[in-house]
């Protein structure tokens, strides 16, 4: 999907012969994964995309060589300044910056989290980060929930971005999770194929939903790493990448995340309780023990394949740690 210089803040592309057929509202879902399906949807019904200065449906289908131009609304919130909030910098050069986002951070500025972003600190530290995806996400390729740690990079240039975000549309980046569950998994390993949409009745929410018009296809690979008593670590390779996709299908099959307040019912776990001596009441996780553990994806420069990894952060292991007593007490 080659990227043509932008014209009057517009970007544009063109359509390759391996994509001619698709719908003109997914087409640009894969060139702009930081902007979800619906959001771009809404940005072509208003008027604001081209296929070869035409205006035209999300539905319409595309043809090789047509030329797609879009120009994204100005974002309801920019990020004026940076601030400067210590990052855990992974990897870094003159393309692209990896970064180990801490639980509790906010990727990008939105409603209700105007301050304190990744984004900010990003802003700070760097003078110059790609704006492909619009001047409240800059250098924002991929997201991770607001309290899940880990792996995460960031374009400098909107060349790189662009090559960043045709991996993922691709699915050639190799993305790998590290969940502690809330109950173990009856099988050591297994592939989750479900699809995912919106809530029926909670809009914060996704759920598993067949045949649904907000529903895409998503999957996820999972394997148990140990086994604490009812407890489980498991990795997770999701092979899509969709709004809450492991905490949702973790949740459907009867293993939710631990401390998943959405999806598992609670927010927080003491000592005692991972342990098995229910009088220590200390609080040790009050946040999802899900972290984006490693992250594989080919330089757009170079061409090397970069395998980036996150060291388990703290909660998560003082969580390990007491499980691993819960274990020798019962053994």
């Amino acid at each position: 999907m080659p990227l043509k210089p932008a014209e009057e803040g517009r970007q544009q592309l063109i359509v390759t012969p391996d994509q001619a057929g698709q719908r003109l509202d997914a087409f640009l879902a894969q060139a702009f994964p930081a902007f979800s399906r619906a959001q771009l949807q809404r940005t072509i019904t208003g008027g604001a995309v081209n296929v070869d200065k035409q205006t035209v449906k999300p539905s319409y289908r595309l043809r090789a060589e047509q030329l797609v131009s879009i120009e994204f609304p100005e974002p309801r919130t920019t990020v004026k300044q940076g601030e400067n909030i210590p990052l855990d910098i992974l990897w870094e050069d003159a393309h692209l910056v990896v970064v180990n986002k801490p639980p509790r951070m906010v990727v990008h500025p939105g409603k209700g989290h105007t301050a304190g972003t990744l984004v900010s600190a990003l802003l700070f530290h760097f003078h110059r980060l790609s704006e492909l995806g619009g001047a409240a996400r800059p250098g924002i390729v991929h997201r991770l929930d607001r309290d899940t740690s880990g792996v995460l990079v960031v374009a400098k240039t909107d060349q790189v971005h662009h090559h960043l975000a045709s991996q993922f549309a691709a699915r050639t980046v190799k993305k790998e999770y590290l969940a502690v569950l809330a109950a173990a998994p009856d099988r050591d390993r297994d592939l989750i194929e479900q699809p995912i949409g919106i809530h029926p009745r909670q809009r914060e929410k996704m759920a598993v939903r067949k045949e649904h018009s907000s529903s895409r296809q998503a999957v996820s690979f999972y394997e148990v790493i140990d086994r604490r008593g009812n407890y489980a670590v498991v990795r997770v390779l999701p092979r899509t990448g969709r709004t809450h996709q492991i905490r949702v299908h973790l949740a459907h099959v009867g293993c939710p995340v631990l401390c998943d307040a959405l999806y598992g019912g609670r927010s927080e776990i003491s000592r005692g309780e991972l342990t098995g001596k229910g009088a220590d009441a200390r609080i040790l996780l009050d946040r999802q023990a899900l972290h984006a553990h490693r992250l594989t994806f080919e330089h757009p420069h170079s061409g090397e394949l970069l395998s980036i990894t996150a060291p388990i952060p703290a909660d998560i292991q003082t969580v390990l740690d007491a499980l691993q007593v819960r274990s020798e007490v019962n053994s």
